[in-house]
């Protein structure tokens, strides 16, 4: 006989996961914007480099490895950004692998604090739990 206040949960679950995608999207488009203002910074960081300004004493080496810093930087943070929002996509249409995927990437996001931090203890709150679990089995 079925449990009825498993549906219920099931229920509860399912709109934590929800939410958790939404979360997860939110992130990545955190993620996307700081990685185009990055890619903007580090142009003009590479335009000043490419000027001959009135300080010529190491100032264009200057500029340079700070266009280069800020790019590494940003295109980081874009495909992290980038990743995460295909994530996000890929927890709504409840695959399997998207659950392992979003554990994953809830490891790496406990060091970004706080909200990083936040947004892993959440994702593991709701994807290790049983029904959690039995949500993203295929």
């Amino acid at each position: 006989m079925a449990d009825p206040g498993r549906s219920a949960r099931r229920g509860d679950v399912k709109r934590h996961a929800e939410v958790l995608r939404l979360l997860y999207l939110a992130w990545g488009a955190l993620f996307a914007i700081v990685g185009l203002a990055g890619l903007a910074l580090a142009g003009g960081a590479l335009a000043i480099a490419r000027s001959g300004g009135p300080v010529s004493v190491g100032s264009e080496f200057a500029a340079g490895l700070t266009a280069v810093t800020l790019g590494t930087i940003a295109v980081l943070a874009l495909v992290y950004g980038l990743l995460h929002l295909w994530l996000g996509a890929a927890l709504g249409r409840y695959r399997s692998w998207s659950r392992l995927l979003a554990l994953g990437f809830a490891v790496i996001n406990f060091v970004l604090f706080p909200f990083g931090t936040a947004l892993g203890a959440y994702a593991c709150w709701v994807l290790l739990k049983d029904e959690g679990r039995q949500l993203y089995q295929n």
